[in-house]
């Protein structure tokens, strides 16, 4: 029974062999290449994928440095004994047959590869297989330095700067540059080394302004240097005037006549413009003044016109001019918020008030034509207060001829009606003052039948 199992794993064996070929059978795995640190230790695992006690193993390391080209046996397992050539520097634990570097150094970097043979038991047939693992050793990096030529600011379109990137530790090292943190490839203006150490920008632009780094690495270490400006004189660019007074309407600026007018002349520009402001009449030109800042008197100007401001860069060279026109007119309300902050009254506010005023003028003469108020005044004041027509007690004996209303009006100085009043009073239930109204006289007119005024 014994001797099938055994003869069933061997066929299941040299099947999986002729199917698979010799270098990718699967019974042992392999890394393929490993990056080590200096003056470390590193582990070439193996994995096994058969079981050990169904077979019998052999293996053994083998070195070719890549320094000497030299193949070198290191160790072996054989007869589950191993023969260890150099202890010092290698080890195994059988039966995985991973093989452990003690220290790395240069001497130790190369290709190594694995022997790996297997036998089956009660028969005779050996299977063999090669591994091959590439192993380098690495010095991590130190933080690089980056210098710049020339050191000084450049001039944009004329001058090129050369960048260097340099490590004082590491091996294998790999370079890449960025700008603002993005990446920086090669192009028509920029120039690589082939390691990628320099960067070359030929000439520079406006858009090269910004801090730069340089950032290295090998396959166990990565660093970053500090970021170092990149500075320029450029300019003038997107050339505009501005006002922050009148109505601005693209290049027209409307003012309101005897406004003061202030106009600056803005630039994108390092250093700063030299301006000069230029007024522009009957095709012909002249110099008004230089400066960022000019000064209008509107009063003194004429319906309309025009002026060009031009920039001039005097490090770059370049310059820049651009046109506009100035309108004197009346905003309206569009200036009466204007108006009020500088404590002057809008003309509007004038016409409103003056309006007001002539209205309530007719309103008085009208008045004073249809009511005559100084008529009736003085009807009032030489009229009797009563109208005795006989002998009578109260005054009041015909009360129907009383009816109607009544304005009582005091008259200071009147004595006289003071008294007649009174005496005509003097008949009712209680004295009633100087001021008695029309209402408390009628209060007291006896009740009588008012047939008379049904008729």
């Amino acid at each position: 029974m014994e001797t099938i199992s055994s003869t069933l794993l061997l066929l299941l064996y040299t099947v999986t062999f002729l199917l698979s070929g010799t270098h990718s059978s699967t019974y042992v795995r392999v890394p393929t290449i490993l990056h080590g640190t200096y003056g470390k230790s590193l582990l070439l695992p193996v994995e096994n994928l058969i079981r050990s006690e169904d077979v019998d193993i052999y293996f053994n390391w083998n070195f070719r440095s890549i320094t000497q080209g030299i193949t070198t046996l290191l160790v072996a397992f054989q007869d589950k004994k191993d023969v260890n050539m150099n202890k010092s520097k290698f080890s195994f634990q059988p039966p995985n047959a991973s093989l452990l570097i003690h220290h790395l150094d240069q001497t130790v970097e190369g290709d190594y590869w694995l022997g790996f043979y297997i036998r089956f038991p009660n028969g005779s047939k050996e299977v063999r297989e090669d591994k091959l693992v590439h192993i380098t050793v690495d010095v991590p990096v130190s933080v690089p330095v980056i210098k710049k030529s020339p050191d000084s600011e450049v001039v944009e379109d004329k001058d090129n700067v050369t960048w260097i990137c340099s490590v004082e530790n590491g091996t294998r090292v790999r370079y890449q540059w960025f700008q603002d943190n993005r990446p920086i490839r090669a192009g028509a203006r920029y120039t690589l080394s082939s390691n990628n150490s320099t960067l070359v920008i030929s000439p520079v632009r406006k858009e090269d302004i910004g801090k730069y780094t340089c950032v290295v690495e090998n396959f166990i270490s990565q660093k970053t240097s500090e970021p170092e400006a990149l500075k320029m004189f450029y300019g003038p660019y997107n050339l505009a005037v501005k006002s922050d007074q009148g109505l601005q309407t693209g290049g027209v600026f409307t003012v309101n006549p005897g406004e003061l007018v202030f106009f600056d002349c803005l630039a994108d520009s390092n250093p700063p413009n030299s301006c000069v402001w230029i007024s522009k009449a009957n095709n012909s030109t002249e110099v008004l003044m230089m400066g960022p800042r000019f000064e209008v008197l509107s009063y003194k100007l004429a319906h309309k016109e025009e002026y060009v401001c031009r920039a001039f860069n005097n490090i770059t060279q370049k310059q820049d001019e651009t046109e506009f026109t100035l309108v004197v007119a009346m905003l309206g309300t569009g200036k009466e918020k204007h108006s009020q902050e500088d404590g002057t009254v809008s003309p509007l506010t004038v016409i409103v008030i003056l309006s007001l005023l002539v209205i309530a003028c007719m309103l008085a003469v009208l008045f004073r034509k249809s009511c005559h108020p100084h008529r009736v005044i003085m009807d009032i004041y030489n009229r009797p207060l009563t109208d005795q027509k006989g002998p009578h007690l109260s005054g009041h004996e015909d009360a129907t001829e009383d009816f109607g209303i009544y304005e009582f009006v005091a008259i200071p100085g009147r004595a006289e009606s003071t008294l007649a009043s009174s005496r005509s009073l003097a008949g009712l239930e209680s004295v009633q003052d100087l001021h008695t109204t029309i209402y408390d006289v009628i209060k007291y007119i006896p009740e009588t039948p008012t047939q008379s005024l049904l008729k």
